[in-house]
Parts: C-alpha cells; sequence; structure tokens
C-alpha cells in the first residue's frame, strides 16, 4: 500500500470515527462551490451594474438598442482597464 493510499484511508476512518462520513465530506464541497459560484456571479453583476445603468439611461433617451449596446462595452471596457 502506498502512502497516498493509507493517508487517504487514515483519514476517512478518523472521518468516520468523528461521524462525518465521506457523504457529508461532499456535502460540504457541494455547498462550498455553489457558495463561490454565487459570490463570482453576485461579484460581476456589481461589476456590470454602472454599465448596465448607463446603457439603461441611453436607451431610454434614444430608444435604440444598438446605442445602448455600445454604451454598455465602452463603459464595462473602462470599468475593466480602470480595475485594480
Amino acid at each position: 500500500m502506498s502512502l497516498e493510499n493509507y493517508l487517504i484511508t487514515l483519514s476517512v476512518m478518523l472521518l468516520s470515527h468523528v461521524g462525518l462520513g465521506l457523504d457529508t465530506i461532499i456535502v460540504a464541497g457541494v455547498l462550498i462551490l455553489i457558495g463561490l459560484v454565487i459570490i463570482m456571479v453576485v461579484g460581476a453583476l456589481l461589476f456590470l451594474l454602472p454599465a448596465a445603468i448607463i446603457a439603461g439611461i441611453v436607451w431610454f433617451l434614444t430608444a435604440n438598442e444598438v446605442y445602448a449596446g455600445i454604451a454598455f462595452l465602452i463603459i464595462a471596457i473602462i470599468s475593466l482597464t480602470r480595475r485594480k
């Protein structure tokens, strides 16, 4: 038995002795991944919020989707280049 297999077996035995089975570890891992995805989506939405507001104002004033899209892209690019 290699050292890696021994350590895996030992850690599973210790966790099952404590009451944490493999299913609990998998569920915790999935919940952590879901939390990270939610944090990334919220961060992207906050990053694009100024561009969306400007695009909404341009669309409201001109009623032209092309101008609104161009405004969105310009503000998004400016935000991306000025980001630290």
